[in-house]
């Protein structure tokens, strides 16, 4: 049974720095595509970050040079490092990861970011 479970949210001053972390019961490289969603209250979830199994990656535009996503498969582990934190980015943040057609969800970590 493939679970994900997510660390590391909080609250956080604007312009401070964050990293959340997702660990997977399975060797991540079994999975297609790993990444973060995330979702604001009243608003869409939208991903925030991913990599697949040969290393691409792609971020949201509003993230790019803020966020970096990375991994360790002997720790069955994905990080995302989160720098210079803006209010906007204050939303529940969710570790999802891909099997072919099948997609898993953790359960979510929140993310605060207020003065």
């Amino acid at each position: 049974q493939v679970q994900l479970v997510e660390s590391g949210g909080g609250l956080v001053q604007p312009g401070g720095s964050l990293r959340l972390a997702c660990e997977s019961s399975i060797n991540i490289f079994e999975f297609n595509w790993m990444g973060w969603y995330r979702q604001a209250p009243g608003k869409q979830r939208e991903s925030v970050a991913s990599i697949n199994v040969g290393g691409k990656i792609n971020y949201l535009d509003s993230v790019k040079g803020r966020f970096t996503i990375s991994r360790d498969g002997a720790k069955k582990t994905v990080w995302l490092q989160m720098n210079d934190l803006t209010p906007d980015d204050t939303a529940v943040y969710f570790c999802n990861a891909q099997i072919l057609r099948t997609t898993y969800w953790g359960q979510g970590t929140q993310v605060t970011v207020s003065s």
